[in-house]
């Protein structure tokens, strides 16, 4: 084979496809954007045409993807560090920095403006906030200035079932507040966890997360302690206009699951083996992504129930 076939070979291999550009709207990250943002349009008491929900959600979605694209672009540098990110497509080479910022900005003004179309103007510029809120306030400046980072930027990614409330209502009230503070006060334990078990990143990039600058004893106290806080508020959502018996069971049960795994890590020996400490970690980082979608599964069953009489009390 000449040089030239092998260049034209090492090239092609090198091109960013499809699947390198979706990487950069955080996929994983936009299915909880669009699942919370779907069960906020349907709890809300307003019936909502199916064309103008799907384009809402499709919408709220997008910009969520506008906003992982950015953060990408702005923490390509850290990226390139943390093995738990060195794959993904900048920090790989198959897309340059300059591209994922021009997708998402491109990408952010198109969810922004459709969604006010599509819906009302107050869910367009809700929408606009919350990217500006997790790309600025939380990437561009909380996330290397504190180790109250994600406490504070986990806010960006508790808007959507406000944004998918408000674009079907076009008004706030108590109820999508309550679904904002369950995914806020979830937000600290279930990072905190991951960042146990993957300390030795952030040390790395120089990231201040709680770890890092507190240590492992005081990361386990403030997991516990924003569990507790958290159970209280998800069994009193029960209790609330979307709340019910299907809701209250479900938050019953992963509440007891969610405390025993908090109790468990807090009275973990710093003495123990890395190996031990991170096998309650990992099953209290994997326990904590079920019981968000459990929640919020159960708000939606309850919501799409109670138009026969069998949801809410």
């Amino acid at each position: 084979m000449s040089d030239a076939s092998i260049n034209a070979s090492n090239i092609r291999e090198d091109e960013a496809g499809f699947g390198d550009y979706f990487a950069l709207l955080k996929p994983r990250v936009m299915s909880l954007v669009v699942f919370t943002a779907f069960v906020g349009l349907l709890a809300s008491p307003v019936s909502v045409h199916p064309v103008i929900g799907f384009c809402a959600v499709l919408f709220i979605a997008i910009g969520g993807g506008a906003s992982g694209a950015l953060n990408m672009w702005w923490d390509a540098d850290i990226d390139r560090v943390m093995k738990r990110t060195k794959g993904r497509p900048i920090p790989a080479g198959k897309v340059e920095e300059g591209e994922a910022l021009s997708l998402g900005l491109a990408l952010s003004g198109l969810s922004v403006i459709m969604l006010a179309l599509a819906t009302n103007v107050f869910a367009g510029a809700f929408l606009a906030f919350t990217i500006f809120f997790y790309v600025v306030i939380y990437t561009m400046w909380l996330k290397r200035a504190t180790p109250q980072n994600i406490v504070i930027g986990g806010a960006a990614g508790a808007f959507p079932p406000v944004i998918g409330w408000i674009a079907a209502t076009g008004t706030m009230s108590v109820e999508p507040w309550l679904m904002f503070a369950l995914t806020f006060m979830w937000t600290p334990p279930h990072f905190w966890a991951l960042a146990l078990f993957m300390r030795s990143d952030y040390d790395d990039a120089g990231v201040p997360m709680l770890t890092v600058t507190h240590g492992r004893r005081a990361t386990r106290v403030h997991i516990l302690i924003y569990t507790v806080l958290l159970a209280l508020l998800a069994v009193g959502t029960s209790f609330s206009g979307i709340g019910g018996p299907i809701y209250l069971a479900v938050a019953v049960v992963m509440n007891a699951l969610f405390l025993a795994g908090a109790w468990k890590i807090s009275r973990r020996n710093e003495d123990m083996s890395e190996e031990d400490n991170f096998k309650a970690e990992r099953s209290f980082f994997k326990l904590s992504l079920l019981y968000l979608f459990l929640h919020f599964g159960a708000i939606l069953a309850e919501a799409l129930l109670k138009p026969y009489g069998l949801g809410g009390w």
